[in-house]
């Protein structure tokens, strides 16, 4: 993955994850079951221009300020996209940056019991399915579509198919590294394919190619969230609180359009190896929630529910939920409404929504 690509499922190391959390669970609950608060805490990040206000947190002191007001501390350590939810699955972090599939398809479904506790913003543009020569979506049907397989690419492949009437079975899909795309799309067999920003912005510079669809007709859909594991934010509710209230101090600093606003994006554009121009382009395509209304609002919401019954499905019919899922039930999805998707027995995905209802009350 380079420098400033959108993360996304590696089908190996999914499967490799699941089996993994499989043989670990027991070991790990029975340590959680007894668990202690705690003092130190660990969060993983990877490059992504919705996730990049983490590292700029950490490295201007917001993270420490906001630890150190619950008498804790908290390591915010780079990882790369697919090996950090392999970490956190397997316990070695206790809070991991991830997409709502991602969440529900590893960790949940490999039996770790993980809570979104911030909505941090949806893709609005970021992802797209590009076609040469070809101005109509429906011109996709018989075409060979390149994209990484059994990733948030090709949920959204399934999404654009869906909104004029096609499925899967009127195109051939070819899996395609997001390393490899783009030097894919310079060549004249590939005619189709689906990418995300910066990939996708590269590849739409190249003569002869058009946008068809894009991620801001499912908006809402793929969600860029900070995940913790549920056992740990129950047993040590400060780690919430920290963590949220440093992400919307953060986010605050962004939205003001003054001087610091602009030193700040200029710090996590360098972080995401990009200039502030490209930056702000990749900001542009990613409806960031800047204020805990407005992540509170989106959480609440029964979108919310909707667009997770279309990612569960879609995970279940390509077998993501695990080998021993023989339902779209299988694994449990609860949300602040009291909703729940799937087996009310077997939860192991929550959204929760208070803490960032403490910060949109002022009680942090």
């Amino acid at each position: 993955m380079t420098a400033t690509t959108r993360p996304a499922s590696l089908p190996l190391a999914r499967l490799f994850t699941v089996a993994l959390a499989a043989c670990l669970l027991l070991a790990f609950s029975a340590g959680q079951a007894q668990a202690a608060p705690k003092k130190n805490f660990r969060l993983a990040w990877s490059v992504y221009a919705g996730w990049m206000p983490w590292p700029y947190a950490a490295q201007s002191g917001i993270i420490k300020k906001w630890a150190d007001k619950y008498g804790i501390t908290i390591d915010v350590k780079q990882v790369d996209y697919i090996e950090s939810i392999n970490q956190y699955t397997a316990g070695q972090f206790d809070a991991c940056l991830m997409t709502n599939m991602d969440a529900l398809t590893i960790p949940a479904a490999g039996g770790v019991d993980t809570t979104a506790l911030i909505v941090g913003d949806y893709s609005n543009g970021n992802d797209g399915l590009v076609l040469k020569g070809k101005k109509s979506l429906k011109d996709i049907k018989g075409q060979k579509v390149n994209l990484l397989e059994l990733s948030v690419s090709h949920y959204f492949l399934a999404r654009a198919l869906e909104s004029v009437g096609m499925s899967e079975r009127d195109v051939k899909v070819v899996n395609t590294s997001d390393a490899d795309i783009v030097a894919a799309w310079g060549t004249p067999g590939v005619t189709a394919a689906a990418a995300w920003n910066p990939q996708l912005a590269t590849m739409m510079k190249q003569p002869n190619t058009f946008l068809v669809y894009d991620s801001s007709k499912i908006p809402g859909e793929i969600l860029d969230m900070a995940m913790v594991n549920t056992q740990v934010l129950k047993d040590n509710p400060a780690f919430g609180k920290a963590l949220v209230g440093a992400w919307f101090e953060t986010l605050a600093i962004m939205s003001k359009g003054d001087a610091k606003a602009k030193a700040a994006k200029e710090m996590m554009a360098k972080l995401s190896g990009t200039d502030l121009a490209g930056y702000e382009a990749q900001l542009k395509a990613t409806m960031l929630f800047y204020t805990p209304k407005a992540a509170y609002d989106f959480t609440v919401a029964p979108a919310l529910v909707s667009g997770m019954d279309k990612v569960r499905k879609f995970s279940f019919d390509k077998g993501l939920l695990g080998q021993g899922a023989t339902s779209v039930d299988a694994v449990g999805i609860s949300f602040p409404n009291g909703k729940v998707l799937g087996n009310p027995k077997n939860i192991k995905l929550r959204y929760d929504a208070s803490y960032v209802k403490m910060a949109m009350d002022g009680k942090l």
